[in-house]
């Protein structure tokens, strides 16, 4: 039996589907993300889960209990959303004890359990300092802190990291997987961020206009996209239709045809390989480690990703190269 279970949960607004007719089934201490653009259906879907939004039609099930009409604060789960959601006039003890007051936990309790979560979320020393007092990700780690403290069934994460600048963001989600690993504890994130996904996720719900388009490990998700939707979202893959295919490489397809950047060769230097295509460089981008060329060849434009090892190994515009694409690299896409 899945520890949550989700089936054929739809939830509509008027004539409008925002979540259609979705089957899923999450395992107990698995870290799972549901990723996509806006407008998905993503948080809503969340939503439902913890009990803010009522479902159209389908059941929600964790281990084993129909939770579908149950109250949210009667489902032993913890939220934690995009903007922090702390009471300004109390402090950052206050505010992780406010679920266990709730459950009117003895005073003890509350004291010993605050302070096993100040220390999980490295929080210690700042117990007496208000949230305006406190950086964003402090902020968040209050949050998280406030959730956890509970002992919720399973954590919902609702973009927890989207408003924190990009250094904060990476050293939180490694904080929030360490503690979740620690924990063993159940968690579903939502996020629009491809690279959030694929570092955090044992699993990838990829969702698009209220469905799930595909699921599955990240490295699945990342090498072997089953739709050209996916292949699109999921980075900066090369799709070629079917003309393009059929001229490029002679190959006959119904649908697409998607190639990573970085499983493109490019040959230069001498190095030969007879049946390398011939193509030309007609742009770069230097993305860190990595340069990004825009290179044509027989009349199709591909991205090639290629390592920044040193200075020298920029190619400029007007190159003539070799394009080595291997056959294995290639995933053809409905």
């Amino acid at each position: 039996m899945a520890f949550l279970d989700i089936a054929q949960l739809s939830k509509r607004y008027g004539k409008q589907t925002v979540v259609d007719n979705v089957d899923m089934q999450i395992q107990a201490g698995e870290f799972v993300t549901f990723l996509g653009p806006s407008g998905c259906g993503k948080t809503t879907l969340l939503r439902m889960i913890a009990g803010f939004e009522t479902p159209s039609a389908g059941a929600i099930r964790l281990q084993g209990e129909d939770i579908t009409a149950a109250p949210a604060q009667k489902r032993g789960i913890g939220m934690v959303f995009q903007s922090y959601a702390l009471f300004p006039n109390m402090d950052v003890a206050a505010n992780i004890a406010f679920g266990l007051k709730m459950q009117k936990r003895s005073a003890d309790d509350i004291r010993r359990k605050v302070a096993e979560v100040i220390a999980l979320v490295e929080l210690n020393g700042r117990e007496r300092h208000y949230p305006h007092q406190l950086s964003g990700g402090q902020r968040q780690r209050v949050a998280l802190a406030r959730a956890l403290v509970v002992e919720p069934r399973i954590l919902l994460l609702d973009e927890p990291l989207s408003a924190l600048d990009a250094r904060i963001r990476r050293n939180l989600r490694e904080q929030i997987r360490d503690i979740q690993r620690r924990l063993g504890l159940t968690t579903i994130f939502v996020t629009h961020d491809q690279e959030e996904a694929l570092t955090l996720s044992d699993r990838i719900f990829v969702m698009n206009q209220g469905k799930v388009e595909q699921e599955g490990a990240a490295e699945t998700i990342y090498t072997q996209p089953a739709t050209e939707f996916v292949a699109r979202f999921m980075g900066n893959y090369n799709l070629l239709d079917a003309q393009q295919s059929h001229a490029l490489l002679g190959l006959e397809i119904s649908g697409h045809l998607a190639i990573r950047p970085e499983s493109i060769h490019l040959l230069a230097d001498g190095q030969r390989d007879e049946t390398a295509l011939p193509a030309v460089i007609r742009q770069h981008q230097l993305l860190g480690n990595i340069i990004r060329y825009q290179v044509e060849s027989k009349g199709t434009l591909l991205q090639v990703d290629r390592l920044n090892r040193n200075a020298g190994d920029l190619l400029a515009r007007g190159t003539e190269v070799r394009l080595q694409i291997r056959r294995n690299d290639m995933r053809e896409v409905r």
